[in-house]
């Protein structure tokens, strides 16, 4: 999820922990302690185009991660003057879970996470929430700022923030639910359209869990098509060729990991001689049209390979053309 989400659930968490014994600084706590996973983002300089993929989102978001993070933090706040009373137990449940929601959180999400890290580079992504969604962030905020705003003279208004938090966890698992609804609809809308395949996913876009796109593939194609929930529509498919046959040429190292990080959901295109890779996993920003030059999507990798066997990997951006 966005940094302000993050912060916000992380103050939440500290509000509801640690309030009571420390007050308004609590909230300050947790957002800090909650945006320690995306400092990932700061080594990204040290690594070349092809490690940046795997950085963000890597050991930083990982269980074990959470978990040594809590243990060092816990020590460090029992050094800090205004926390150092509080018991070291509520201290790591405080600290594990500002890092292990971050990570939660972002797992649902379609960009995926590596939450197994060292052990596996598996990335989860249950892909029922848009990285962005003020449905999700408002009420959080709204408790939280309820709460601190109020608590030295009411302590009843602590519920402002618990309300919050269980809003917002309600809305998350709602768009499980609502994932499971509209992958529904669009197999049997591809069912309709006589396209058959071997997987399919389902990626939200936008506030709200109500526009998707739908992303289906069989060996030579993908087929990605535009769902909205507030219209009674079949969904229209566009087919691109995988054209797996265009990474022949490219180092293997360099097209295996492409493929990770796409979760085998991409198509190859060439262009001007300089090979293109869609991702088709997250992002999801719609078929742009050049001519007749048809991409998925907006965002691409472009390999520029040379006789000595090295390669360049740049990113590139479609603009939308305005009709």
């Amino acid at each position: 999820m966005d940094s302000i989400t993050q912060a916000t659930l992380g103050a939440a968490i500290g509000q509801a922990l640690l309030g009571k014994k420390i007050g308004g600084k609590a909230a300050v706590l947790g957002a800090i302690v909650a945006t320690i996973p995306d400092l990932d983002v700061v080594l990204l300089p040290l690594y070349d185009s092809l490690e940046r993929i795997s950085i963000h989102r890597g050991f930083s978001h990982s269980i074990l991660f959470s978990i040594l993070g809590a243990l060092l933090l816990t020590y460090i706040l029992t050094r800090i003057k205004w926390t150092k009373h509080l018991s070291v137990k509520r201290l790591f449940i405080f600290n594990w879970l500002a890092l292990f929601t971050h990570i939660l959180l972002d797992a649902f999400t379609a960009y995926g996470t590596q939450v197994f890290l060292p052990f596996s580079d598996n990335r989860v992504s249950f892909d029922s929430i848009n990285i962005v969604d003020p449905v999700y962030t408002i009420p959080l905020l709204i408790g939280l700022v309820i709460t601190v705003y109020h608590q030295s003279k009411n302590k009843k208004w602590s519920r402002a923030n618990h309300i919050g938090l269980v809003v917002s966890s309600v809305y998350l698992l709602f768009t499980l639910v609502n994932k499971e609804f509209v992958s529904n609809a669009i197999q049997s809308d591809l069912m309709a359209s006589h396209i058959t395949y071997d997987e399919m996913k389902t990626i939200p876009v936008g506030v709200g869990s109500i526009n998707w796109y739908g992303v289906a593939k069989n060996k030579d194609t993908l087929y990605i098509g535009k769902y909205s929930r507030f219209k009674n529509e079949a969904v229209d498919f566009h087919s691109f060729p995988i054209n797996n046959h265009l990474l022949a040429g490219v180092n293997q190292r360099l097209s295996e990991r492409l493929k990770w990080f796409s979760q085998d959901f991409y198509t190859v295109a060439e262009q001007d001689g300089k090979i293109r890779l869609y991702n088709l996993q997250c992002d999801m920003q719609g078929v742009r049209n050049y001519g007749n030059y048809k991409a998925p999507t907006a965002f691409y990798f472009e390999i520029i390979s040379h006789s000595d066997s090295s390669y360049e990997l740049r990113t590139g951006m479609h603009k939308k053309i305005k009709q």
